[in-house]
């Protein structure tokens, strides 16, 4: 995992964390207010049950095809194409080709480390 306000991030030096036998990911950098995680689909299914959280959630797909559901609304996205999530509003993802998810989250997601 990077450190807390490191100025660069290598993914080859990012610690992976494997989730579940589909997802796994890799805390990029962050500080108290933002944190870059990319998260890997090694294989089509659902990437996690839907859930929410407070923080706002802006996600780039690097590669791959997901279904993304937003309160309610499904979209079929691909390499190139983003979506944004107000906090406290119900999302998910299904992986249909495998590939790769950046999320940036504000504030951090102090969870993440303590998992």
């Amino acid at each position: 995992m990077s450190h807390k306000g490191d100025v660069f991030a290598f993914a080859d030096k990012a610690e992976m964390e494997h989730l579940d036998d589909i997802v796994s990911r890799q805390i990029l950098t962050y500080n108290d207010e933002i944190m870059m995680v990319r998260v890997h689909f090694k294989q089509p299914g659902p990437g996690g049950v839907p859930h929410s959280h407070p923080h706002v959630q802006i996600t780039s797909v690097e590669s791959g095809v997901f279904d993304i559901t937003i309160d309610g609304k499904t979209a079929r996205l691909k390499a190139g194409d983003s979506f944004y999530v107000p906090g406290g509003v119900h999302h998910g993802a299904i992986c249909i080709e495998p590939g790769v998810l950046v999320d940036v989250f504000t504030p951090m997601r102090q969870e993440f480390l303590s998992a």
